[in-house]
């Protein structure tokens, strides 16, 4: 595996493990526990920036000269790390309208 398939499966599984902490998140928050849900939440838009700092390092790359090919391997990963920022971005609003209208528990 070379250093680009490494990166790239870096975004993979950081993005994946972000996905996870999301759901994790709204799990918490539908069973009341907000401050959990928070944390969860923190979690993974951790993971999400380990991810996209994969990402941006790799179009630096590509801006100076480095041309990467455009791999199914590639392609997947982006998918990935969009799905789970929508995700994250969602579950974060879910869980706010949750808190807000108390529901949980």
């Amino acid at each position: 595996m070379d250093i680009n398939e490494k990166e790239i499966m870096q975004i993979i599984a950081s993005s994946g493990d972000s996905r996870g902490a999301a759901f994790e998140a709204l799990k918490e928050a539908r069973q009341g526990n907000f401050e959990k849900a928070k944390e969860k939440l923190m979690e993974a838009k951790r993971l999400i920036i380990r991810a996209h700092e994969v990402q941006t390092k790799l179009i630096t790359k590509e801006v100076k000269g480095e041309k990467n090919e455009v791999t199914i391997l590639m392609v997947h990963a982006q998918d990935h790390l969009m799905s789970s920022i929508l995700s994250r971005d969602l579950i974060e609003q879910m869980v706010l309208i949750l808190e807000e209208n108390n529901i949980g528990g």
